[in-house]
């Protein structure tokens, strides 16, 4: 954060650096909250797909995307857990400022990775259920939408 920040914070909000970073652990956390579950339920239910007997039928390409939606989503697992062992390892340490900072960062890693296992998954249904083409389309739609919804439109609002 830049000195122009702090000062507005320190003046509009009156918090000094300490209530400042501790206000962003708190919003960092309730985000993660949101996040982690949802992208731990995606991994829970796309590890089990294996041991379903339909994913025999699986062409080699789909099993390749498969596996690169299963990657995305336990890296993506990691990156949006690893703040809470960030935490624990950091706890009592003055230390916030790197907490909050480098759990920005791995969140927004996870994210990104979390819009890759959502992108994949929607081409694995779709093509499973209507074919191949149908696959692809929806696996374009869904990432032009992650797109513009987690990437373009907060750059948009952040001018």
């Amino acid at each position: 954060m830049d000195g122009k920040d702090a000062a507005w914070n320190e003046r509009v909000r009156g918090e000094n650096t300490t209530q400042r970073l501790d206000r962003n652990w708190s919003s960092l956390l309730q985000e993660l909250r949101v996040l982690q579950t949802g992208v731990q339920v995606l991994t829970g239910f796309l590890l089990t797909l294996p041991f379903h007997s339909r994913f025999d039928t699986l062409s080699t390409q789909l099993r390749v995307v498969y596996l690169v939606v299963v990657s995305a989503a336990v890296a993506a697992t990691a990156l949006l857990v690893a703040p809470v062992a960030i935490h624990r390892l950091l706890f009592r340490r003055h230390r916030v400022d790197v907490l909050v900072t480098g759990s920005h960062r791995l969140a927004l890693a996870g994210i990104a990775l979390l819009g890759v296992a959502l992108t994949g998954m929607t081409v694995l249904i779709f093509d499973m259920v209507a074919g191949t083409v149908a696959g692809v389309v929806a696996g374009v739609v869904a990432a032009l939408l992650f797109l513009g919804l987690w990437v373009v439109q907060p750059l948009f609002y952040r001018r």
